[in-house]
Parts: C-alpha cells; structure tokens; sequence
C-alpha cells in the first residue's frame, strides 16, 4: 500500500468528501452490530420467556437498524464513487501533463504502449482501490475491532477463541501478500507488451498488409497474449488458494463456538441467545478479515500499478528549464554550434555528434547532407532543445539555449519533419495547429506557399476536409505539404525541414523552394533556414552545405566549394546527377543545374 499512499495528493482536494463517506461508514457499522445483541434480546428474552411484546418491538428496532444501515451505505457508495473518480480524473490529467513536459531523451525509453497501460489500466486499479478504501478496506476492519469486542463483552470465554485464530489468519495474509505482488507487476509489464505490440500493428497495417505478413502478426500477438495468460493464470492459481483456506478458518471458529457454547448452555452456564450472538459477533469479526484477504490480490494490483504510475510522475524531464530563464527579444535567428558533442543515453561514450562547430547567420539557408546515421536529424533535433548537447554548446543569437526559455525558443522555430505526423480533424485544424487564432487567410497563405492549396482546393470540403486518424486519406506527399505548412503558418525566425520533401516530387519541389524564398524575402525579417535532404537538386542554391559523416563535419561550404574539396559529396552529385565532365567550370555546372 506504500506506493497507493503516495498519490493521496491525488485524493487531498476531495477529503471532505471522503471525511464525510467515512463518518456514514462509521454510523453503517454501528448500525450492523447493534444486529446480533438484539438477535441475542428476542431470543433469551422474548422466545425463550415467551414474550410476544419484546420480540415485536426488538423486530422493529432491527428494521430500523437495518434501513439506517442502507440509507449510509447508500450515501457512503455516492461519496466514494465521487471521490475515486475525480481522482482518476485527476491522475489522468497529471499523467498527460507530466508526458507533454518530457524531452525525446524521456520519451526513448518509454514506449507508447507503455505509457498507455499506465494511463488507462493502472489508473483504473488505482481508481478502484481508492473506492474500496472508502467503502469495504476501512469498513472491514472496524467492523471487526468492533465485533471483537462485543464478542468479549457477550462471552470473554469464546472471544478467546477467536483471538486462537488471529495469529494463523495475520500470517497466512503476510505469506501472500508477499507473494502476490511481484506476480501482479509481472501481469502489467505483459500487458505494457501486449499493447506495444498491437499498437505497432494497428499503426503500421497497411505495411503488414502490403507485405502479407498478417501471419506473422497475428503470431507476435498471440505470443504476447500468450504470455499475458501465463502469467494471469500463475496468479489466479494463487488467489483460488486464498478464500477457501479464509472459509476454513472461520468454520474452525464457528464450530469452536458452537461446540464449547454448546457444552456450557447444556451445563447451564450460557444462554442460547449468547451463543446465536457469539456466533454472528464472531462472522462479523472474522468474515471482514475474509473481505481483507479477498482484497489483497486488488490490492497488490493496484499497489504494482501505482509504482509504475509514480515511476512517470517523479520522472523528471532530462531537458530541464532554468529558473532564471530568458525570453527571446526580437530574434535575428542566429544560430551557432560551438564543439557541440552528443550521444543517446548511456551511448555518450560514442557520441552520434562529434566536436560540431559551424554558424548559421541570420538568414541564411543551411543545408545538412550525409548517409544515413551520420548525425543529421539529430543535429537539428537539438536546436530546439529537444535533447541537450553532452558538451559544448548551441546559442541563439548568441545565448546559450539552455539559458533560455523552453517555451520562448520553440515559438520562434517551426519545424516540419520526414515523417509528417498530422492530427485527426480538418486540413484547417491541422495547419494551424501551431497557431491556433489564424485566420483562414493566414492558412490559405501558408498552403499555398507549401504547394498544399493546389491539391486542398480538389478535395469537396476544401479546408474543411477531415484528414482521418494520422492522415491516413492522405498521400505521403500531401501530408508533408501540410506539416510545411503549419510550420510556416507560425512564421518562424528559424525554419526546420527535416528530408520533409522526400515524399514530394521534384517539380513540386522546385516549386516549393520558390515560394519559400519568396515568402521569406517578403517578410519583414530574415528567416534562418535548415534544410535536411537526401537530393542534391534541394541543396544546390544552399548558402551554406555541411557534409556530416560518421557524426562529424566532413566538409563545410558552398556547392562549387564541396564539388572541388568534398569527395563525399562529389560522389553524392555524381550517384544523382551524374559525372562532371573533366575540365568542366564548376560555376557554369551549378548554373546549369540550377
């Protein structure tokens, strides 16, 4: 339960309600046990005397126990329904909120259908738990508190009985507590699994289809499901023990009564009323400790759920803010790498960004070129702090990025990345993203300057058109000219375009670079730009081409100055545009291409 306590700051708001379901607990306790000793009252002194009166007016104070005892209960029920959902509501919302201040290095190590266990199912035991505080966890033990001692005050001789078993039953919930709750973390790491994989799947059907490799889903599927059995099955085995050992234990003690009250009333030392109390006493007292037993196996869940909830919610953010942060102040968009290092996790002994130095003055357009894994999304994933470099450092108009405000440093950049993510709703809704109080003549601008208004303008809803879950009635291409531009829409100081038109073909390409320098020379201020690209044709024109291998900067210049000293990007023009013809004059060459 140590980890469940943790996230009473979830309950904190709501503990007058909670208050007040305890006390309606208390009086709906009261009210059970008054049962018994009126049980005890209509026999010995209303059956057994042969008096009618005691028995009908005994008769009506039960009832009346009996409807104050629902009445409670059923208040007790609303208050505790209340209080463990506005909790699950709540830890919910702390969750989502805790998520969206991770940075990508938190993020690598949690999987989205991790995140989704712990967001769904782990709050809901939580949820749960925190309604069976409020109603049978705490009821169950002053239930028995209580019924213990009206059981020694009925008969001091047969409390002792029960009190015999007390030590056997402490123990045997001990043993199992011990045992069930690992076995319960077990149960959710196969369901963080089982999601994963059936998040993949469902994320990437068209691929498993296009493949024909549903077989080889559907097994991957079944081994985790599979799995999750296993380990569902390990544990129910477990708790099928409990509640029948739990019965024994409270028959033992019935029989205990029955048999000694039993020799005692026939000796004439005990009433008949006595030993019916006794024995109702002794239920009330052992059967909650049977409630308690039962509840260990939720318990456990819920107390292997709340660890991995608090393991996000303490998490801290490995990007983090400084208190001191400052704002960007009419940014020129200067940026500057300076022996910038970095490496992914406990990968920082071999670093993917090797002693990076270069600068990308105010309006310049920089271009990032390199085989696959030599560092290049990575390089521009840190210019909005989406990791922290290991060493050196980055500025933005000459202030380190780390003395500055997170929020401040991303409204000034706008990013559109490979793999264009689009949200469901509307193309409108989905340009604007960034920007939410854009007029429709804003994104129709930046459509249009991302080469996006000639296909939106086919479509019969136009900008109205829903795009679908992750933009699935989308062609690739198209998806990309809308991530363009809701990057452009927010009218950025430095623009990121991470390969973001590999999708697209080269005309619309050619196309796209005019409209952006248009764009960009009509605006007041000079816009910053990196172009990520796997083409040659989309660098050409670059004022500035780095060329990274193996983490580090190869070469560093214009396209004539990495044709004549770069022979990783010489074999990178001639593998797409062919050979140079010996002798040729480099500068009519890129004029031709151009």
């Amino acid at each position: 339960m140590k980890s469940i306590f943790k996230l009473y700051r979830f309950v904190k708001p709501y503990r007058l309600y909670a208050v007040i379901a305890l006390t309606l607990l208390l009086g709906m306790v009261a009210a059970d046990l008054l049962i018994p000793r009126l049980t005890q009252r209509i026999i010995d002194q209303g059956i057994v005397a042969g008096n009618l009166q005691v028995i009908w007016s005994t008769a009506l104070i039960m009832l009346a126990a009996a409807l104050v005892s629902a009445l409670l209960a059923l208040g007790n029920n609303y208050l505790s329904v209340h209080v463990s959902q506005h909790f699950a509501h709540d830890l919910r919302s702390a969750l989502m909120r805790k998520v969206q201040s991770f940075s990508f290095g938190n993020l690598d190590t949690l999987q989205t259908g991790n995140l989704i266990t712990r967001s769904t199912s782990d709050v809901h035991m939580t949820q749960m738990i925190v309604m069976m505080i409020l109603r049978i966890l705490t009821r169950a033990p002053i239930w028995a508190i209580g019924a213990s001692v009206l059981l020694a005050i009925t008969s001091p001789k047969l409390a002792l009985i029960m009190a015999a078993f007390i030590p056997v039953i402490a123990v045997f919930i001990f043993w199992f507590s011990r045992r069930v709750r690992p076995m319960f973390l077990w149960v959710q790491k196969r369901l963080d699994r089982l999601n994963t994989v059936l998040q993949e799947n469902l994320a990437g059907v068209r691929v498993v289809k296009a493949f024909v490799r549903e077989k080889h889903e559907v097994k991957r599927f079944d081994n985790a499901n599979v799995e999750l059995m296993d380990k569902n099955i390990q544990v129910m085995r477990l708790v099928a023990v409990l509640m029948p050992t739990m019965t024994l234990i409270l028959n033992l003690g019935v029989a205990g009564i029955i048999w000694y009250g039993g020799s005692a009333t026939v000796a004439g030392g005990m009433t008949a009323g006595k030993i019916v109390a006794s024995v109702n006493y002794l239920a009330f007292a052992l059967f909650p400790l049977m409630m308690l037993a039962g509840m260990l196996a939720p318990i456990a869940a819920a107390d292997a759920s709340a660890s991995r909830i608090l393991e996000v919610l303490d998490a801290d953010p490995r990007v983090q803010e400084k208190s001191n942060a400052r704002r960007l102040e009419k940014p020129k968009g200067r940026i500057a790498f300076e022996d910038v290092s970095f490496g992914y996790g406990d990968a920082e002994l071999e670093p993917v960004l090797s002693n990076v130095t270069f600068t990308a003055e105010a309006g310049e357009t920089v271009a990032i070129l390199g085989a696959t894994g030599s560092g290049k999304s990575t390089l521009i994933h840190l210019i909005p702090r989406f990791y922290d470099v290991s060493s050196g450092r980055i500025t933005f108009d000459g202030i380190d990025l780390r003395d500055l405000s997170i929020q401040s440093l991303r409204a000034n950049i706008g990013m559109a990345l490979q793999e264009a993510v689009l949200f469901g709703g509307t193309i409108r809704e989905n340009i604007a993203y960034g920007q939410l109080d854009a007029t429709d003549e804003d994104v129709r601008k930046a459509a249009q300057a991302a080469q996006a208004s000639e296909f939106i303008d086919t479509f019969p809803g136009g900008y109205d058109t829903i795009v679908g879950q992750r933009g699935v009635t989308l062609s690739g291409g198209q998806r990309q000219r809308i991530a363009i531009a809701r990057a452009l829409l927010v009218k950025p100081q430095v623009l990121i375009l991470d390969d973001s038109t590999s999708a697209v073909d080269i005309e619309t390409e050619v196309k796209l670079q005019d409209a952006l320098d248009r764009l960009i020379s009509d605006s007041e201020d000079s816009t910053t730009r990196f172009i990520v690209a796997q083409r040659i044709s989309t660098v050409l024109l670059a004022d500035k081409i780095l060329v990274l291998d193996k983490g580090r900067i190869e070469s560093m210049g214009t396209h004539v100055e990495l044709l004549e000293r770069s022979p990783i990007y010489r074999e990178i023009y001639e593998s797409q545009l062919g050979e140079l013809p010996p002798n040729e004059n480099l500068s009519k060459e890129v004029s031709a291409c151009v």
